[in-house]
């Protein structure tokens, strides 16, 4: 938990820094650490009667509450603004009166929480779980510090300056990498293993719980120092200086990490100069540079959508040692250490910390790329199991590709995402109807043709329009939403040859990459031996269906009706607890089943009863071999889908067919052409 207190600090003493984003698994107090900021940031002095926290000393001049002249000042607390994850973008920016905006011309607009949050804190709980389009519109604010409103022409901005703080379990599904981007400081934390810790977490709560008001007044000299701390690094963090060497050795890390932009070199050095006027110092020194990678960097490193964010600590002390400051002494100066192996640091007092400043470097990252190919070891030798049948470690998949688009027929009305037709809040504008509910995007040119009709029956005297609740129309907005694509992978022995096994890993490592991209919910099913298992309930987290997918063993016989019966039960479960979200069920066979002498009729079966439901389904056709039986197809037929073989999956090699055949095309129209003018002229 230190360096979740040191992140939320830190973003307190310099909210320039740019906020955290907390990592961690449920039950670890993510959100009592975050609630607890709160209470220990200077209060503010903001302008009398502004619904927007302007500050007196500079108020601003775009302020729906201005312009401020001589209004007095009062003073608050800065607020903590908890957002919801089922918020609407009305709630998140405010929301204009469209009716009086129309009738009477006036600019009736009511704040949101970006407005509440102005000068606090904005404290995002799952932030992992929160539309794509919120999560953009609140870091577009805390990035620009202004918030937009834009509603039928009338726009209104206000200041929305706040410390932004999202907290996640990453088992729920992780955040897009330019999202990740966007926070200042990442931290993981977890629950402690150590006994003592654990009791005594355990008897603090309890005491809470018997008296709290008692036991917060305990902990209030604490607190107070605290907030005073914190006020003194404030002040003087003006003062620190960030020298040449401090800001190579940052833009030396932040080059040899190779990340992404230069938002990272930015964040480092804030982060750096926050931490020397922490410490109460006006320099920034080697160890404000350590502590500010580890804090920085972890999330901004990801290359792929399924690696785990980390920090290779090796790396981390040679490249730091590499930009280290000389020592002063000439390179012929006698020495006990010097020789052909030392470099520059290997002094005492040079380089060398660890994240807390002690002599002892920091362990190495074990999701580092090095720490996994040291923990990789040789495949297994197939292991018999009961009953003769032979079952295969788990084989490495092929590395993942772009993938032909597949969708859902028709128009759905799920959360939003990247997959299937659907009516959703944001997209194209389609058609308009009567509000359902609250009126939220108003349809202009339709509401004037439904009031145009009544206005001489209403007396309409002047220049305005007399509108009645009735005429107003909303907009019907055409979008894409997210679905939930429900693996089925055949595991059994037909399988299980090493080479086509990869093969289908990959296939199928790179469809799940496509429902991370298009924002789907995944889950899996296996099947082989005896019957049918759920490898992953439905879940927003592609990445643990890449790790299951990776663990995977192969062997046995091929009960495919119990996969597919299992899928339905699955699917019957899930329309239940979310009936707008749709389904794309993609089997992962050759389409052999054994068990029976009419395994493969009882599979079709069970198939013409998912077809029935009108599940969306492919079947990934792995059937390989010079000779092919073409079961995977009869699979397909009976599902009512599409069957698609590992060489169609591509969309690669979907363009190059198209271009295959244009060139086809483009070269017998050549060659009708050069024959006509070749007979034109024999016959001239």
């Amino acid at each position: 938990m230190d360096d979740l207190r040191l992140g939320l600090l830190l973003n307190a003493v310099s909210p320039a820094v740019g906020g955290v984003l907390v990592r961690g698994e449920k039950g670890t107090a993510k959100s009592t650490m975050v609630r607890a900021l709160a209470g220990l940031l200077p209060s503010i002095a903001t302008v009398a009667g502004c619904r927007f926290a302007c500050d007196p000393a500079s108020p601003d001049a775009q302020c729906p509450d201005g312009p401020h002249s001589d209004e007095g000042a009062a003073e608050r607390p800065a607020f903590l603004v908890e957002l919801p994850v089922g918020v609407s973008e009305d709630r998140v920016v405010g929301s204009l009166d469209l009716e009086r905006a129309l009738a009477e011309g006036v600019k009736a607009y009511e704040p949101g929480l970006l407005a509440k949050a102005h000068r606090g804190v904005l404290y995002i709980d799952e932030v992992n779980l929160l539309q794509d389009h919120l999560v953009d519109l609140l870091l577009d604010a805390a990035a620009m510090g202004r918030s937009y409103v834009e509603r039928e022409g009338v726009s209104v901005r206000h200041a929305a300056r706040f410390l932004l703080v999202g907290t996640m379990n990453p088992e729920e599904g992780e955040l897009r990498p330019q999202l990740l981007d966007r926070f200042g400081l990442t931290v993981e934390i977890a629950a402690t293993r150590d006994a003592d810790e654990r009791a005594e977490v355990v008897r603090r709560r309890l005491a809470y719980d018997a008296d709290p008001a008692g036991f917060a007044a305990s902990w209030d000299e604490r607190e107070r120092e605290l907030a005073e701390r914190i006020g003194a690094a404030r002040e003087l963090l003006p003062s620190v200086e960030l020298s040449d060497l401090a800001l190579r050795q940052i833009t030396a890390v932040c080059a040899a990490f190779e990340v992404d932009g230069l938002r990272a070199d930015i964040v480092m050095a804030r982060t750096a100069v926050a931490l020397a006027a922490w410490a109460g110092r006006t320099e920034v020194l080697e160890e404000d540079v350590r502590k500010a990678a580890q804090l920085a960097l972890p999330h901004r490193r990801r290359r792929n959508p399924f690696d785990a964010p980390g920090l290779d600590q090796e790396q981390l002390d040679r490249t730091l040692a590499e930009h280290q400051e000389p020592d002063g002494e000439g390179p012929d100066d006698e020495g006990p250490g010097d020789g052909p192996g030392d470099g520059p640091g290997d002094g005492p007092g040079d380089g060398g910390n660890g994240p807390d400043g002690g002599g002892s470097p920091a362990p190495s990252d074990p999701n580092s790329p090095a720490q996994e190919a040291s923990s990789e070891a040789p495949p297994a030798p197939p292991q018999q199991r009961p009953g003769g049948s032979r079952e295969s470690s788990p084989v490495a998949s092929e590395h993942p590709y772009r993938t032909r688009l597949f969708k859902v027929d028709g128009t759905g009305r799920g959360a939003q995402g990247r997959r299937s037709p659907a009516e959703t809040d944001a997209g194209h504008t389609v058609r308009a109807r009567r509000p359902q509910g609250r009126l939220t995007r108003l349809h202009l040119s339709a509401t004037l043709r439904a009031a145009a009709p009544h206005q001489v029956a209403r007396g309409r005297a002047g220049r305005a329009l007399v509108l009645r609740r009735d005429d107003l129309r909303e907009q019907v907005r055409r979008g894409r939403e997210s679905n939930l694509v429900l693996f089925v992978v055949d595991a059994s022995g037909s399988m299980a040859a090493r080479q086509r096994m990869t093969a289908v890993k990959g296939a199928v490592l790179s469809l799940l990459m496509d429902a991370y991209q298009r924002r789907d919910k995944i889950g899996m099913v296996t099947f082989r031996g005896s019957g049918a298992e759920l490898a992953l309930p439905p879940t927003s987290s592609v990445e643990v269906g890449a790790a299951r997918l990776e663990q995977l063993p192969t062997g046995g016989r091929t009960p495919l009706e119990a996969g597919l019966l299992r899928a339905h039960e699955v699917l019957r479960v899930e329309r239940l607890r979310d009936p707008d979200r749709r389904a794309l069920l993609v089997v992962v066979t050759d389409g052999r089943a054994t068990g029976t002498r009419d395994a493969v009729a009882r599979s079709h079966r069970a198939a013409g009863l998912l077809a029935a439901q009108g599940v969306a389904a492919v079947v990934l056709d792995c059937e390989s071999g010079p000779v092919r039986l073409g079961l995977a197809r009869e699979l397909a037929a009976h599902l009512n889908g599409d069957a698609v073989s590992l060489d169609e999956l591509r969309a690669e090699g979907v363009a190059a067919l198209v271009r295959e055949a244009r060139t086809a095309m483009t070269s017998t129209a050549t060659t009708s052409t050069t024959s006509t003018t070749s007979t034109t002229r024999k016959a001239a």
